[in-house]
């Protein structure tokens, strides 16, 4: 475009509407009110115009009626008949005897049966858009679960009880918790307790040197820990939503120092906390000053080794990109990759799609613009959304009715560890990958060209976890589709972060199913999968470890750590000085 080509006024404009747009983004922490009243507003017009589905509902509010109407009758003869509905699987709000008496099991019953009406009545609304359902079907489960009678003092038997037992102290102490959590807010400070939980002392403690640095990450070579270690080295790319320590966290949840004690050389990126003066760092940078700068870094230091790639949600994102245009140009420099509850493809990405359409990404980007990122504080809304009643109501209940607040552990002091995320990488992160799904439809290009990650022929291991709302599993599991690779899947229990930080000692109720696909076997789709695939108890861990081993050459003695004669001297110990920034 010619200079003469742009019209000032029209810029101008465009600037003028960012400011009201960001100011709204901020007050509704980056969620469109107008994508949410566009899907209202296309269901209720629809649902108007369905008699056929109103006289549906109807009838089934009546059966409901009457459904509760015996089951009240039932009660008033006897306090302990049979429920006449039966929470969500994952609904664990009622699950206390206390639920089971009068009047408490007659409130939740109501309750369920009319959440299990609402359902009903936000879907299967013939003419609704498929991503309007979702939104106008989570607003009001949102909208339901406030009113849950577990919010409520009053109608909430655990806390009734609690407040006889203690007269009202819980109430004191939720006073006080509530008040702390206010100051904190207000004034952006961490939660109580993360000071024990500090990068260097407690946490990210696995010896290692600063190898190398540039204004994106610095590059950290763990110390070896035993006398001999496999020949080709690991390169672990994090995620840059929150820091890199969720891998090295206390030595005893640390897969880091895991890695380490089996005798790999670990290399971890650990990135800078972008400021405003970083909102032009795009994703090309990642991948160009993140993951190449590494493997350049780890050649001057193991040459001639190839590298096993690992990487964590985005980051493994990132390293599947990086790993697709080095198999195009044919640069030869990874062993293998791995991918940690990381997506390739985001058709079906969970309820994290329910906040990304054309409205939504472009009032972040308006926020983004005024201020040159998107703060952690700001990210965490639509993360904590699509788990309320974990995230919010549960444990509002818990520290504020009950008066009960649990000690912050390693995990949760890195969780409240915030980082930003630049605005032009956030932007092309949310419009390529989520809107336009460019990766897997082979339109995402890098250098000009696109890359298609069926060139990806290295071995591959990906790790899904069973209750993760961030990358689904089934999402993650799409791998399958797009590599003409080898593919090790393992589906591990617990969550997004949970399911990867999962010790050799630590859970006892880990498990984890696991099945290798060849590169030329069909096919096999997810529930197939989950039937067929051996399961195990314990952590995946040493499973994993186990594959890396069988990719790597013969053991050797450990490398230097850095290489000052190759312009790589020793910058620092670890955690380094990146992950400190606040």
């Amino acid at each position: 475009m010619r200079l003469d080509d742009i019209d000032p006024a029209a810029l101008m404009a465009q600037g003028a509407d960012r400011v009201p747009r960001a100011f709204a983004a901020r007050a509704t922490l980056g969620l469109s009110p107008v994508s949410i009243g566009l899907a209202f507003a296309d269901w209720w017009l629809h649902l108007a115009f369905s008699p056929g589905k109103q006289l549906e509902l109807a009838r089934k509010a009546g059966r409901k009626w009457l459904r509760y109407s015996d089951y009240l009758s039932q009660l008033a003869r006897n306090t302990q008949c049979p429920q006449c509905i039966e929470p969500l699987e994952q609904d664990s709000r009622f699950a206390a005897p206390e639920w089971q008496t009068w009047p408490y099991n007659a409130l939740h019953q109501g309750f369920l049966l009319a959440q299990q009406w609402w359902h009903n009545a936000t879907t299967d609304v013939r003419g609704v858009t498929r991503h309007h359902e979702a939104v106008v079907n989570f607003g009001v489960r949102q909208m339901l679960d406030l009113w849950s009678p577990s919010n409520f003092a009053w109608t909430n038997p655990e806390v009734m009880r609690a407040a006889l037992a203690q007269g009202g102290a819980n109430f004191v102490r939720g006073g006080a918790n509530f008040v702390q959590d206010l100051e904190n807010t207000l004034l952006e400070r961490a939660p109580q307790g993360v000071e024990s939980f500090t990068p260097g002392r407690q946490v990210a403690v696995t010896p290692g040197k600063v190898v190398f640095r540039n204004r994106l990450m610095e590059l950290i070579q763990y110390s070896p820990a035993t006398e001999t270690v496999y020949a080709e080295p690991v390169l672990i790319v994090p995620a840059w939503i929150l820091k890199y320590y969720i891998l090295d966290l206390s030595p005893a949840n640390s897969l880091v120092r895991y890695l380490v004690g089996q005798g790999h050389t670990v290399f971890m990126i650990s990135w800078k906390n972008p400021g405003p003066e970083d909102r032009g760092l795009s994703m090309h940078d990642y991948r160009v000053m993140g993951a190449m700068d590494a493997l350049g870094a780890i050649e001057r230091i193991v040459p001639g080794r190839k590298v096993h790639g690992v990487g964590y949600c985005l980051g493994g994102t990132l390293l599947a990109i990086a790993a697709a245009a080095m198999a195009r140009d044919k640069v030869d420099r990874l062993a293998s990759v791995t991918l940690l509850a990381a997506q390739v493809d985001f058709e079906e990405a969970g309820e994290l799609t329910l906040f990304m359409d054309e409205s939504e990404v472009s009032l972040l980007e308006d926020m983004m613009a005024e201020q040159g990122f998107l703060d952690a504080r700001q990210m965490a809304g639509a993360f904590q959304w699509i788990r309320s009643n974990d995230l919010i109501w549960s444990r509002r209940v818990r520290e504020y009715l009950l008066g009960v607040r649990a000690p912050l552990n390693d995990l949760a002091a890195w969780n409240a560890d915030g980082t930003r995320m630049p605005a032009r990488m956030h932007s092309e992160y949310l419009r390529r990958l989520f809107l336009n799904n460019e990766l897997s439809e082979g339109h995402y290009q890098v250098e000009g060209r696109p890359v298609a990650l069926r060139d990806i022929r290295l071995p591959v291991f990906t790790v899904g976890t069973s209750k993760d709302h961030i990358a689904p599993w089934r999402s993650v599991y799409k791998i399958h589709l797009f590599t003409d690779a080898d593919v090790t899947f393992v589906l591990a229990s617990g969550g997004h972060n949970v399911g990867i930080v999962s010790p050799v000692n630590g859970f006892a109720d880990a498990r984890y199913q696991v099945a290798q696909r060849g590169h030329d076997e069909p096919y096999l789709d997810p529930d197939h999968w989950t039937a067929a695939a051996a399961e195990h108890q314990g952590s995946w861990w040493p499973c994993w470890q186990q594959w890396l081993a069988e990719r790597s050459g013969p053991r050797a003695a450990p490398p230097a750590m850095g290489a000052p004669g190759s312009g790589l001297p020793l910058l620092g110990d670890a955690p380094g000085a990146y992950v400190l920034q606040h």
